[in-house]
């Protein structure tokens, strides 16, 4: 683990909703539980698998208490990101309140071909913001969402100039290079998106994986972490990963989680999104994944 708590094997969990749409914040804590106690370092609660920027501030905050209550925060990172400051501020001031491990924010991903000198701005203004929490801030990096991509020189720039706030990164772009370059920055934890690249981790220095997936194989991954030389757990864990990954993906995790618990109401989503098609639930019930 590394010094905020955080290292491993962290799964992006996903927040159950009821018909209603409002966060179910009973089986939220019930699955947290779960994964916490089967394999998972940590947990990154509200995050794109937790379907965050589909649900207001007083959603996010709803499911952030309900968290605090049943949880150790220590354990848990929270995504506080929305395109706004003040919002992302007075989520980040939450989170720390709530004694949460660290915030994750998105840049702000309304406009588009900003500077570098415009996005340090505004991450010096959050850290302004929340300076009375002090909680530390990883920075999200998903271009692929948000039309923006962290150059690995702004994330160093971050780094040196608010040392102990700006602690590290996501990276759920999918490209490797670019995931090692932002964990050669000096005291920069980074974790990739992928439980595939804990193989890696030792070599080009990563401090474990956030990944949706591990929603529902946090038993295996957590194998491949303590025995990531071992063959044939990377080769479970990419073929796990691959058959989810196949289908829509949070409606797959969210389909698998209530399998998982035998309880169907957690496959509920929130629009744009929709749950998985007969055909494509269809192709997941082979799918091996742990016992609830």
């Amino acid at each position: 683990m590394t010094q905020d708590g955080l290292g491993g094997v962290v799964a992006a969990v996903p927040t159950p909703v009821t018909a209603a749409g409002e966060p179910d914040t009973e089986r939220f804590c019930r699955h947290a539980a779960w994964a916490l106690g089967h394999g998972c370092d940590a947990l990154n609660v509200l995050g794109t698998t937790g379907e965050a920027n589909s649900l207001s501030a007083g959603q996010r905050g709803a499911v952030m208490r309900a968290a605090a209550g049943a949880l150790d925060t220590r354990r848990l990172m929270v995504g506080t990101g929305t395109p706004d400051l003040p919002t992302t501020a007075a989520l980040t001031r939450l989170a720390g309140a709530l004694g949460f491990a660290a915030a994750l924010v998105l840049p702000p991903y309304y406009y588009k071909g900003v500077s570098d000198d415009g996005l340090f701005a505004w991450f010096a203004g959050l850290v302004e913001a929340t300076a009375e929490t002090a909680i530390p801030l990883y920075l999200y990096n998903f271009p692929q969402m948000t039309g923006i991509a962290f150059a690995p020189a702004l994330a160093e720039r971050l780094a040196k100039a608010f040392p102990g706030r700006i602690a590290g990164a996501k990276d759920s772009s999918g490209d490797l290079a670019y995931t090692a370059a932002l964990a050669r920055i000096d005291g920069f934890k980074v974790f990739p998106s992928s439980e595939t690249a804990l193989a890696a981790a030792d070599r080009d220095g990563y401090a474990g994986c956030i990944s949706a997936t591990v929603s529902v194989t946090a038993p295996l991954v957590a194998r491949l972490w303590a025995d990531r030389g071992n063959a044939d757990l990377l080769r479970r864990a990419e073929a796990a990963r691959a058959a989810i990954a196949a289908q829509p993906l949070i409606p797959a995790v969210k389909h698998l989680v209530g399998r998982l618990h035998g309880d169907a109401a957690f496959a509920r989503v929130l629009p744009p999104l929709m749950p998985l098609a007969a055909g494509e639930a269809r192709a997941l019930d082979g799918l091996e994944i742990a016992a609830a």
